[in-house]
């Protein structure tokens, strides 16, 4: 059984940094990609960054750009999602997420709340 479980998330000052973690167990880094998706409160959830397994790319939301850098360390199957320079609106739940062929997996979220 696949499981996605986050870690990392807490309360910060606005500038300041929090790095999320995401321990996959059920299934080996191999192929297909993960990313890192947030759910501020009465909005939708929204792309952050993601991490494509077979050729090491990255892809960054315009609001992550610059700030937030998605990394793995495949010897422990974790995905990590390194955030600087925190803004008030980047406070939300932060999902962890696992594409592997047609099959999507999502962890139970972790919260980060920014305050000023």
């Amino acid at each position: 059984q696949v499981q996605l479980v986050e870690s990392g998330g807490g309360l910060v000052q606005a500038g300041g940094s929090l790095r999320l973690s995401c321990a996959a167990s059920g299934i080996t880094f191999s192929s297909g990609g993960m990313g890192w998706f947030r759910q501020a409160p009465g909005k939708e959830r929204e792309f952050v960054a993601a991490l494509s397994w077979t050729y090491g790319r990255t892809y960054y939301a315009n609001s992550a750009k610059g700030r937030f850098t998605i990394s793995r360390d495949n010897a422990k199957n974790t995905l990590y999602l390194q955030m600087n320079s925190l803004k008030l609106e980047d406070t939300a739940v932060y999902y962890c997420t696992m594409v592997v062929g047609s099959t999507t997996y999502w962890g139970q979220g972790t919260q980060v709340t920014v305050s000023s």
